[in-house]
């Protein structure tokens, strides 16, 4: 008889909207809007929010009103807030702020690296060093996001050498977290388990998390492979926002709100309030004046109203 394969008991999602979701949006959000949508994702149980990015506001414009926004937020005790930064200038930002973790991020993809931020991924991490230091001296968590982990627009396959190599530097710099990110969303299943287990090897299982986008329907398919080998964390985007101007026709993030759908009836624990994501995801996309992209979140949405 077949046996499925273990599942975690229980999983941690970071919730990445706020950052990740609504810094690609044309249409600028007011800091009130992104305080509002901060504060119903914690409240929903997040134990991580990606809330800001302190990024030149010349390159992420949605991203100018960060300071305002951990300024308003209500700081939640136990949730983890955490924000983006590039360089030594978003990092004292960041810890002006009170930031409770801050991201770094590199890519898998040497050609990915050149378009994306103009250098190779071995400069991108040098870049990086004084962060970490920085952030292990303020005793600040630290976080490395790997983009293009599972294919790239500009240079098609990543090596999982290529991958584990990324990792590698990511764990010397003293990371306590790493995001494995398929950045514009075309792995399977197979392919995802191969990856992580690769990542694995250099780093531990605990301490990695799944990023992925649906651009291809296979974001869902791909975190239950994940949870398979052993992947307890994964990134979502209340409403499915998000995206990357880098990787054309890359949609969104995998909607939150599908994600904890899917936990649920798995008996899956996330600690996370399914009703009060969807009010979150409801309320965002009303601001952007669109419909949501999350199916659980729009079918719940719908059979409230009758």
């Amino acid at each position: 008889m077949y046996q499925p394969a273990s599942l975690p008991k229980k999983v941690k999602i970071v919730e990445v909207g706020p950052r990740d979701g609504l810094q690609n949006e044309k249409e600028a959000l007011s800091a009130e809007v992104k305080i509002e949508l901060v504060n119903r994702l914690a409240r929903a149980g997040f134990a991580n929010v990606e809330a800001a990015s302190f990024v030149s506001p010349k390159w992420v414009p949605q991203m100018a009103t960060s300071a305002q926004v951990m300024a308003g937020i209500e700081r939640l005790p136990g949730t983890i807030y955490s924000a983006l930064t590039p360089n030594m200038q978003g990092f004292e930002a960041a810890l002006l702020a009170k930031a409770d973790e801050v991201v770094i991020f590199g890519s898998a993809s040497e050609a990915f690296s050149q378009k994306n931020i103009n250098c190779s991924i071995a400069e991108s991490i040098a870049r990086f060093e004084p962060v970490a230091k920085a952030a292990k001296a303020n005793n600040l968590r630290l976080r490395g996001s790997i983009s293009t982990a599972f294919g790239c627009p500009y240079q098609g396959e990543v090596p999982l050498s290529a991958v584990a190599d990324v990792v590698r530097r990511m764990r010397d710099l003293g990371v306590d977290e790493i995001d494995i990110a398929d950045t514009i969303g075309v792995s399977t299943a197979r392919k995802t388990q191969a990856v992580m287990l690769r990542a694995a090897e250099e780093f531990p299982l605990e301490r990695l998390s799944g990023h992925f986008h649906d651009t291809y329907g296979q974001a869902l398919a791909n975190i239950y492979a994940a949870m398979e080998v052993g992947v307890a964390i994964f990134h979502s985007s209340v409403s499915g926002l998000g995206g990357c101007p880098y990787a054309k026709g890359a949609t969104g993030n995998v909607a939150t709100e599908d994600v904890i759908y899917l936990m649920n009836g798995l008996g899956i624990e996330t600690g996370i309030d399914l009703d009060q994501v969807v009010d979150a995801g409801q309320f965002i996309s009303q601001q952007l004046g669109r419909k949501g992209a999350s199916r659980a979140g729009n079918a719940i949405a719908a059979k409230r109203a009758g």
